[in-house]
């Protein structure tokens, strides 16, 4: 008589939702040191002719102005910025971006599974169709953006005001301790929000984007059986992501910063701000910055998924090599079993 026997299958361990959110956290900071330096030079370049009266209109920069414009581009904005301040002005405001990032990627990357999964069997309990529909990554990103940006927004506007300042600048912050003390007694606790609502907009824009261009082209690599779940497909994945989510988030993006920077009452809502950028630049000042916004993105999407998916690796903790060595050796023993 022939006895059936199942064989015991050895299961890859999944990450928890600890080691995703402390993962997230830590790829999202090693990826802004090693491309902060683009930031603040795509942060000149989007502040560069903006007004500094009440006023909202700028000068546009005509044939006639362009040898008054300080910075010509990302690389000439590199050597300037080096020159003039160091290479410790390309680092302005590093602190405070990586306690952004502490804030920001650890919820909106980090809870990103959690939330799809959540709505997934909210909406979709009794559903035969396994499929993770595209609505419900869009919805899972929307709500891990908004809540990571509500969290992390004085640190943006810390860092985008450190960032902003030059060896001219009119307002000077020493660290950012004394940045958030200045900006919370000149404009109150409200100053430390300001720009929530665009820069939850420009999330929306980016983060959404980026984060859900990133899983549905790593899952449909994956389901094509083109790469398998390695290197090779997290490189692919991480520069699609960063490439549309440039083509979808610069306007907003320039908003978002002209607005954090303003003094008050220079702008009177983001509306207003908009304005003044196309009225003094037209359309093309919605893009001022684009090509090191590019570079940023694209390379920080790049070191931050790659980072993410290997710092997961490493932190979920994988089946004892004695207990696996177990598991196979008693398989061994079920199938000479089997064969008697």
């Amino acid at each position: 008589m022939t006895s059936t026997m199942k064989t015991p299958c050895i299961k890859e361990d999944q990450p928890s939702v600890y080691v995703k959110v402390m993962s997230a956290g830590l790829a999202a900071c090693i990826a802004d040191a090693a491309t902060f330096p683009l930031d603040t030079t795509k942060v000149r370049l989007q502040l560069q002719g903006e007004g500094k009266t009440t006023g909202v209109r700028s000068k546009p920069v005509t044939s006639l102005s362009r040898s008054k414009v300080k910075y010509r581009g990302l690389c000439h904005a590199v050597g300037v910025i080096a020159r003039e301040e160091g290479v410790r002005g390309l680092y302005k405001g590093l602190v405070p971006g990586l306690q952004r990032q502490l804030c920001f990627s650890s919820v909106r990357l980090g809870l990103y599974d959690e939330f799809k999964d959540f709505y997934f069997s909210l909406l979709y309990k009794d559903s035969e169709n396994k499929e993770m529909p595209i609505k419900i990554r869009l919805l899972a990103g929307v709500t891990t953006g908004a809540l990571s940006v509500t969290l992390a927004q004085p640190t943006d506007v810390v860092k985008i005001r450190m960032q902003g300042q030059s060896t001219t600048s009119a307002r000077i912050y020493n660290s950012s301790i004394s940045a958030y003390k200045c900006i919370a007694t000149e404009e109150g606790i409200r100053g430390l929000w300001k720009g929530v609502v665009p820069n939850i907009i420009r999330n929306i824009a980016v983060g959404v984007t980026e984060m859900v261009t990133y899983d549905v082209t790593k899952h449909k690599i994956l389901q094509s059986g083109v790469l398998t779940d390695g290197i090779p497909c997290h490189f692919l994945s991480a520069v699609t992501a960063g490439f549309i989510a440039v083509i979808v988030s610069s306007p907003v993006d320039v908003v978002k910063t002209r607005y954090m920077n303003a003094t008050t009452g220079q702008y009177s809502g983001i509306f207003n701000c908009a304005y003044g950028i196309y009225s003094g630049s037209g359309w093309t000042g919605f893009y001022k910055g684009c090509v090191p916004y590019f570079a940023r993105i694209c390379s920080w999407s790049i070191v931050m998924f790659l980072t993410y998916e290997q710092l997961k690796t490493i932190f979920t903790p994988k089946t004892n090599r004695k207990t696996m060595l177990n598991i196979i050796e008693q398989d061994k023993n079920i199938r000479l079993e089997t064969r008697l």
